[in-house]
């Protein structure tokens, strides 16, 4: 306890925090649809939001503090978005095979050391430049936000641009504190008082096992939550430095998502876009005090688990270009060091670029998203770019 202190700053407790509220504010929508397509009612659906909290907060929390690096987890965005337009011709503890089936893939996966050593595998700067593609449209949205409220995202990259200069580690506290000033100024003054406070509860459904659906299904979030979410995971801490092992993450996520799949957590992973908040420079300068942020991230995210809907309803009042930007400014950064180590070898240069460009196209095929076929393209690239001919 007394070295977590030590090592506490406010720019990580601010990391986890902005963290969090990406996480949430960008994406809870899927998961609504997502279990609304499972048949689930409204006090089930909270039981999704609370499970899904919990799961989160816990792996963030104590995954961080044993590996002294900041571990961000995530539920599966685009293991949502699949759920929600595949879930409608099966039952609810039907799905709930499924998301089991899905977790147990995954701890299977990581148990095994096979995902470990294939990261292992990728060289750095591919990685890189897989993880700058994966962030690449984020630091577009920055000024497509722009486009359709100029002012609160000119104000907040504005303010980002002068504490960059003079107080660099607190520039994203600054611009989050703007960002909710001017939200709020604008907003009618019963914004907040709409919104519920309540604590909901859990909704526990055994299972039943669908065969077609485990394979139609199942198999699919697996394939989708390992290449869209896993992958990009992995980059984000091996660019940064960190060598944690990775198999007891990956095992540790399918094992939170088998327990916490009954209540409505459909799939965790390894988080990309808000673990690049907090492995950044901006969370602090020392990376061995980064894991603060993945502690803070886990008792914020458990926190949200309690609320429940209100934790929804609050950040429903956030509008999307604000959050749009916030979330780009904030990887900004990142963007920027990933291309740099993607492209300063010579030698991998090239394989490096058509990773890049292969990701930032949003390229899928059979269900199988970009980020993977970047880094297979880039491979090939590299091994017939290192064939010596006679």
């Amino acid at each position: 306890m007394l070295r977590i202190l030590n090592d506490m700053s406010l720019s990580a407790l601010v990391a986890g925090f902005v963290a969090v509220l990406i996480g949430f504010a960008s994406s809870v929508a899927i998961v609504f649809q997502a279990a609304q397509a499972a048949g689930a009612d409204s006090n089930t659906i909270v039981s999704w939001i609370m499970a899904l909290g919990f799961g989160m907060g816990a792996t963030c929390f104590f995954l961080s503090l044993w590996y002294r690096s900041p571990v961000i987890t995530a539920w599966s965005t685009p293991g949502a978005a699949l759920l929600a337009t595949s879930l409608g011709t099966i039952s609810y503890a039907e799905a709930i095979g499924v998301f089991v089936f899905a977790g147990l893939l995954t701890l299977l996966t990581g148990a095994s050391g096979l995902f470990d050593k294939v990261m292992r595998l990728v060289p750095l700067p591919l990685a890189c430049a897989m993880l700058a593609g994966v962030l690449f449209q984020f630091g577009l949205a920055i000024f497509d936000s722009m486009m359709s409220d100029v002012f609160l995202v000119g104000v907040m990259s504005l303010t980002y641009l002068v504490c960059k200069r003079f107080v660099p580690r607190y520039s994203v506290l600054f611009v989050l504190v703007v960002g909710v000033a001017i939200v709020l100024v604008r907003s009618d003054e019963s914004l907040m008082l709409d919104i519920p406070f309540d604590v909901g509860g859990f909704v526990w459904v055994w299972p039943e096992w669908n065969l077609s659906a485990l394979i139609g299904i199942g198999v699919p979030l697996y394939i989708v939550t390992m290449t869209s979410q896993n992958i990009p995971g992995v980059a984000v801490m091996r660019s940064s430095g960190y060598q944690t092992p990775v198999s007891p993450l990956i095992s540790w996520t399918g094992f939170t998502s088998i327990i916490l799949a009954p209540l409505g957590g459909f799939a965790f992973n390894l988080a990309a876009i808000t673990a690049a908040i907090c492995s950044g420079e901006e969370c602090h300068k020392d990376p061995k005090r980064r894991y603060i942020a993945g502690l803070a991230a886990g008792i914020f995210y458990g926190l949200a688990g309690v609320a429940g809907a209100s934790v929804v309803a609050l950040f429903s009042i956030f509008p999307a270009t604000m959050i749009a930007a916030l979330a780009g400014i904030a990887l900004l950064g990142t963007i920027g060091i990933n291309l740099k180590n993607a492209m300063v070898d010579d030698s991998n240069r090239e394989a490096a670029l058509v990773t890049f460009l292969v990701t930032v196209s949003g390229v899928s095929f059979g269900g199988i998203a970009s980020a993977f076929w970047g880094l297979l393209f880039g491979v090939i690239c590299l091994l017939l770019s290192n064939i010596k001919l006679k």
